[in-house]
């Protein structure tokens, strides 16, 4: 049984990394404007200032468009000239952090965020959260977040409210997350626009407001963002507040796809899947999830792996179909484990392993998925990688039958029945993950 909750229209904020990487800003401790001492160090801000620093809108870069090594170079030389520039070295630890360069740009975080440097404090703080290139330390990290958010520095509140969000290095709270979005959306910063619209959407921290989350997801298309555009997108398929508007839908998502926005490429593909305000397909659908899977987006390749199982938009492929549903588990897709979990039973695509299936249908299942609770049900029943337990076997029905999955309300019945006439039967009720 294909349970249809696979859906592409996915939507959320971009982690704190995606967020760093799109929206690293520089704002100098005390400063006021763009005025700065010298030539050299001009020259630096016209290849890592940021444009939503304060003062140098028109001349900053975003780190996608910077070059890096000029950066690097003309930077280096620019902290020569003027060794005692907080602004420069903050700079030029932002270059060498868009290169990838870590170990290089770390002790310039470090001496520029103690100075007070509001760039630095934040680059510096989401490094320490997510552990990129430095050891986890969480409540530093928040720390050195808060300072650049109280100081007024938007990407910093943005940031700040993540940590709030998700609990990483304060308790979570999610007014104090809503309010931090806002006071950088309402600095004009894209990524705060889209995240404050999805608090308003999804009810978190705020009460819920369709029309206050379309206008600011509509603020952050304006500026350019392709995850307001996802987000806008999926008001129109899901009819948020708004009528339900495929062809809209699609062109939002079109718009994000076309900016290399996974969510957008994923949901693009689920349209051309279905064939919601898109003439249906199946090889156009492949293509959109193929181009988000390689990308490493974990439910893009669970819905490449169910087109590669079924043998639609593509040649019919077991194997592939279960190495997606590998990458896709591993990277923490519920349905993918599911799917995965059924291919051991089944032996398809992969060589058959109970025990296999055991593993990946039980992660989900601790998880709370209702499909995975059954299919735990159906293998205690019939002693698949495992010793055959009724009782276990009820038990996990019933977490799963409590969340209303028929599949495990009709085993329940069936099995009150055969023991109600003294007769045992085989469970044959195992679903799948979509």
């Amino acid at each position: 049984m294909r349970l249809m909750i696979r859906t592409g229209d996915y939507s959320g904020p971009v982690f704190r990394s995606v967020c760093a990487l799109a929206l690293g800003v520089a704002l100098a401790f005390g400063a006021t404007s763009g005025a700065i001492a010298g030539p050299k160090l001009d020259a630096c801000a016209a290849q890592a200032a940021e444009p939503f620093e304060a003062g140098f809108k028109d001349i900053g870069r975003l780190t996608k468009d910077m070059n890096t090594e000029m950066a690097i170079r003309i930077c280096r030389e620019a902290v020569q000239a003027e060794p005692n520039s907080i602004q420069a070295k903050a700079w030029l630890g932002r270059a060498y952090w868009a290169q990838g360069n870590t170990d290089a740009a770390l002790p310039l975080f470090e001496e520029a965020a103690a100075a007070g440097n509001y760039l630095a404090a934040t680059l510096l703080g989401d490094m320490l959260i997510i552990a990129d290139g430095v050891e986890e330390d969480q409540v530093r990290g928040a720390q050195l977040l808060r300072l650049a958010a109280e100081g007024g520095y938007a990407v910093g509140q943005n940031s700040y409210a993540i940590s709030f969000e998700y609990g990483e290095g304060v308790e979570r709270n999610l007014v104090e997350a809503s309010r931090w979005y806002r006071r950088a959306a309402e600095q004009g910063l894209p990524r705060a626009q889209s995240n404050i619209g999805l608090m308003y959407q999804n009810a978190t921290g705020v009460d819920r407001d369709y029309v206050a989350a379309h206008a600011w997801f509509e603020k952050a298309v304006e500026a350019g963002s392709s995850a307001g555009m996802v987000n806008l997108g999926k008001m129109y398929q899901d009819g948020l507040g708004v009528p339900v508007d495929y062809e809209l839908a699609a062109e939002y998502y079109t718009d994000a796809a076309d900016l290399g926005n996974v969510f957008g490429l994923n949901n693009l593909g689920y349209l051309y899947e279905e064939g919601f305000g898109v003439e249906q397909d199946f090889e156009m659908a492949a293509s959109f999830y193929m181009q988000a899977a390689d990308e490493g987006m974990a439910l893009a390749q669970h819905n490449l792996a169910i087109l590669y199982e079924d043998g639609r938009g593509v040649e019919q492929d077991f194997e592939r179909a279960a190495e997606l549903y590998m990458e896709a588990a591993r990277n923490g897709e519920a349905r993918a484990q599911i799917n995965l979990g059924l291919l051991y039973m089944d032996g398809n695509g992969v060589e058959q392993d109970y025990g296999e299936a055991l593993y990946w249908t039980k992660i989900a299942a601790d998880a709370g998925h209702a499909v995975a609770q059954n299919n735990m049900g159906y293998l205690y029943e019939n002693g698949y990688g495992v010793p055959a337990d009724i009782d276990v076997a009820i038990s996990w029905f019933e977490l799963s039958a409590a969340q209303g999955y028929q599949l495990a309300i009709d085993a329940l019945q069936r099995i009150a029945s055969e023991q109600a006439s003294g007769n045992a039967g085989s469970g044959k009720g195992k679903g799948k993950g979509g």
